[in-house]
């Protein structure tokens, strides 16, 4: 493969990866939230799936998280493939994404509670639907991720990659 043809499969395995990540987290963050919060249904289950599909991927298309991994784990020493690297980029990703999903996700539902007449503070409602959100994330991506990098092709397309430069 020339580093034109790399760069086009990369880019593919960038969107598998939003794509099937975002799915994924979108799912069981809206499903958590739900259970958590003790007002499960199903049209509430679509609906906060649907939303939180669609912020995950304009993060995932608006961060490049695949080039600001590379960057922190290239200045901590990091080396790809290890477990210590995994449980950073993880983090990092946790970081990224979940805030910002449980932000707009616990703002939706306490407009909705406080239009019903409920007297409910903000800041703890999003404060617990953090941390439940964070940790629920964390594993997510943890367990997740290199499955969805395996089936998205990355690991066949690095080893292509390391074959290329070990015939130059």
């Amino acid at each position: 493969m020339n580093e034109i043809e790399i760069k086009r499969a990369a880019k593919k395995i960038e969107i598998r990866m939003s794509l099937l990540m975002g799915v994924t987290l979108s799912f069981f963050l809206s499903l958590t939230g739900l259970l958590a919060s003790g007002h499960f249904t199903w049209p509430s289950l679509l609906i906060n799936f649907a939303v939180s599909f669609i912020i995950s991927i304009l993060i995932g298309f608006l961060v490049p998280l695949k080039k600001i991994s590379a960057f922190l784990d290239a200045k901590l020493g990091l080396i790809p493939g290890k477990l210590s690297t995994h449980f950073f980029e993880t983090l990092l990703s946790d970081c990224i994404y979940t805030p910002l999903i449980t932000l707009c996700m616990v703002f939706a539902a306490w407009k909705q509670a406080v239009s019903h007449g409920a007297q409910i503070p903000f800041w703890p409602m999003f404060g617990k639907s953090l941390i439940i959100s964070m940790i629920g994330g964390y594993i997510l991506i943890f367990v997740f991720m290199p499955l969805f990098l395996k089936i998205s092709g990355a690991y066949s397309l690095m080893k292509n990659h390391e074959n290329a430069g070990q015939k130059d």
